[in-house]
């Protein structure tokens, strides 16, 4: 029976053709020492990612809270995970963060700007929807809105 799991083990992966058979190169559009700037609206936040550390900040908070966060390529955008100082106002203090960011042209829905990311935000137990851009691929669009 062993032998046979064994024999089996090998078939399918032949020439590497197969539903295993797909791009793992890791996401490199953005390089490890760009800025990413990100923001959304309805509830309106923002954040900034650089150097290994984030600051997000609301309308509640606008100095914001800055905590270190680990980057991650994946195959199809980069992902940050954190964790939130307890100095954080109001009940997000101490909460788990995790960020996507995935290419794609972004609206912010209240400006004429174009960006080149779309970004999800987890805080805690809230999803947040948004768009990033980085110090090297800015948005598209007026300066000023």
């Amino acid at each position: 029976m062993i032998v046979m799991a064994l024999a089996l083990s090998g078939c399918g992966s032949a020439g590497g053709a197969g539903p295993d058979a797909r791009e793992t190169t890791a996401f490199s559009g953005i390089a490890s020492g760009e800025a990413i700037s990100l923001s959304g609206t309805e509830p309106f936040w923002s954040a900034e990612i650089e150097g290994g550390t984030m600051r997000y900040m609301t309308i509640e908070d606008q100095e914001g809270v800055t905590f270190p966060v680990e980057r991650f390529a994946g195959n199809n955008g980069l992902s940050f995970s954190g964790r939130m100082t307890d100095r954080t106002s109001g009940s997000k203090g101490g909460a788990a963060v995790d960020v996507a960011v995935t290419p794609g042209d972004c609206s912010d829905g209240m400006s004429d700007r174009i960006f080149p990311y779309v970004a999800t935000l987890v805080v805690g137990d809230e999803t947040l929807q948004g768009c990033a851009y980085t110090d090297r691929q800015p948005f598209r669009g007026p300066a000023q809105p």
